[in-house]
């Protein structure tokens, strides 16, 4: 199995869910729960997938005031998650007490801690649009996201989630230690859809992304297993 490809597993039907894991087995060890299916299902599609051996990226993007983040973090602990998002933009503090807070609790319940990822500016931002939302601002969209990696990583996180047209800039900001996970994915060929800044599989590994999201290229095809087969492919010739 291929880990460097984390699955979205963005549907309202836990049936679904389900029986896709089950096709994916033995070639996706990685999934991630936004808000869609936690929302529906809550823990339980968490649970279902921890059972079965599988990773966990929980992608609720926290942002709020430190305190809240922090004893929503220590919840995201207790259900065994791997990673877990919050944004960048919530503030130093923010994320500052979420890296105590599951440190503590790492040492004082001796459970593993999951990798903070920040959450830097979404895919489905460009620049007319990034303008448009922040107003006259002088920064570039890669200006901020390097701007706002450089902040989560002197805040203690393990990395960040941004654009595969950012990933070279924030390895050479932030390092080589220092994880990106890569949303925005799309096998040559498809649409982008609502995804404004996209690459291919093979360009976001060859950029130096450690991970990369896909979703409805693989839980929206005919057949998943082909789909997730064929992106595997391309992670493997990439790298």
């Amino acid at each position: 199995m291929n880990e460097k490809l984390i699955v979205a597993l963005d549907l309202n039907d836990l049936n679904k869910i389900k029986m896709l894991v089950d096709k994916l087995q033995g070639y996706v060890s990685y999934y991630k729960i936004g808000a869609i299916p936690f929302t529906y299902f809550g823990p339980e599609v968490i649970r279902f997938l921890k059972e079965r051996g599988l990773k966990v990226m929980l992608d609720l993007k926290y942002h709020d005031i430190p305190n809240t983040v922090a004893r929503a973090c220590e919840g995201a602990m207790e259900m065994g998650v791997d990673m877990l998002t919050m944004h960048i933009s919530g503030g130093f503090m923010m994320m500052e007490e979420a890296v105590k807070a599951v440190s503590l609790i790492s040492d004082v319940k001796k459970i593993p801690k999951p990798k903070l990822l920040g959450i830097t500016v979404l895919t489905s931002i460009d620049e007319a649009y990034f303008k448009d939302l922040f107003g006259d601002v002088k920064r570039t969209i890669e200006e901020q996201v390097i701007f706002l990696a450089r902040l989560a990583q002197s805040a203690g996180l393990d990395g960040v989630v941004a654009s595969p047209h950012e990933i070279k800039r924030i390895r050479e900001t932030c390092g080589s230690d220092f994880l990106i996970v890569t949303p925005g994915i799309r096998p040559e060929g498809e649409e982008s859809d609502d995804q404004a800044r996209t690459m291919t599989p093979a360009q976001a590994i060859k950029a130096g992304g450690d991970f990369i999201v896909v979703g409805r290229s693989i839980i929206a095809a005919k057949d998943p297993v082909s789909a997730a087969k064929n992106i595997i492919k391309e992670i493997e010739n990439a790298g």
